[in-house]
């Protein structure tokens, strides 16, 4: 029981740790460029996790979930990397965040139309309420403004763009690794290769030079640390751990994550910004309560 609590402890403080990374991203790229930033985060994040987690034995994995999981991971994180990095303020890589975290509604739909998930009626207003509650984070202090969302997203589309196809593919990784890993874990491999994704950009597009004062290199083992060690401790809980806690307590990560953004970039959220990140939650937490009806599983992998 004690090792089972330990597991369920250290699956937890992946939470934690993937609810700065919003924030931790955007003071790296803020320092280092978009894509250099970038590019050093996801290189140290590999050292961290081969000396945790190890490399993988490629041949002991099914060919298909290294093909279709190298693809879908290294897409997302690209997306989620450089959406925060080109938002045009800090408020807008915090609401970036947001719209990337309407991950776990959609990897839950996906999992109740591919693969055959079963689900109650509750997912139906579960859907509705997450996309409503990032509709009311892009409506600025008004709130369901549409013309205030309309004209947020037009100020930085690309950034926004990214973040809302990254939740997609993250969903359809989910659902994918799933059915084709067998229970292996490619994380090594695939941190990588994002690393070598966004140094063979950096170096096309002729990025400067990178400054590496002391706040840049704090902030980048700490952006560093809390996505390798993130993956490595929740490795621990899935596999250890009780997994029912953890995918309960994953669904709060929206809101934790912008306290923690807020904190780390300074910048205040209004009323309407926490009641739509509330929002979200409660949308993906019927979502999951809507699978009870079935098997529960993680829906982060």
């Amino acid at each position: 029981m004690k090792n089972t609590n330990k597991a369920t402890l250290t699956g937890l403080g992946a939470i934690l740790l993937w609810s700065a990374i919003i924030g931790l991203i955007r003071s790296v790229t803020d320092l280092l460029g978009p894509t250099g930033g970038a590019a050093m985060m996801y290189s140290v994040a590999s050292v961290f996790l081969l000396l945790s987690v190890g490399y993988p034995r490629l041949s002991e994995f099914p060919r298909r979930y290294l093909v279709w999981g190298s693809v879908l991971f290294v897409t997302y994180e690209l997306c989620l990397a450089l959406s925060i990095g080109y938002a045009g303020t800090a408020r807008q890589a915090i609401e970036v965040g947001m719209v990337n975290y309407l991950w776990p509604t959609f990897t839950i739909v996906a999992a109740i139309v591919f693969n055959g998930q079963k689900s109650n009626f509750l997912i139906v207003p579960g859907f509705l309420l997450s996309v409503a509650g990032i509709c009311r984070v892009l409506g600025g202090e008004q709130g369901f403004d549409v013309a205030d969302t309309v004209a947020n997203v037009r100020s930085s589309p690309l950034s926004y763009g990214l973040a809302f196809a990254g939740a997609l593919i993250w969903a359809a990784y989910c659902t994918v690794t799933a059915r084709l890993a067998q229970g292996k874990n490619g994380v090594t491999l695939f941190f990588i290769l994002v690393s070598i994704s966004l140094w063979v950009k950096y170096l096309l597009q002729g990025s400067g030079h990178m400054a590496f004062t002391a706040e840049a290199v704090t902030y980048l083992v700490l952006a560093a640390g809390a996505m390798g060690f993130g993956y490595a401790a929740w490795n621990v809980g899935i596999l250890h751990g009780n997994v029912t806690i953890l995918a309960g307590a994953s669904y709060f990560i929206p809101v934790l994550s912008a306290a923690l953004s807020s904190l780390l970039l300074r910048t205040p959220l209004s009323l309407a910004f926490w009641q739509g990140a509330a929002m979200v939650c409660g949308g993906a937490i019927l979502c999951w309560l809507a699978t009870r009806a079935g098997r529960a599983r993680p829906v982060i992998s």
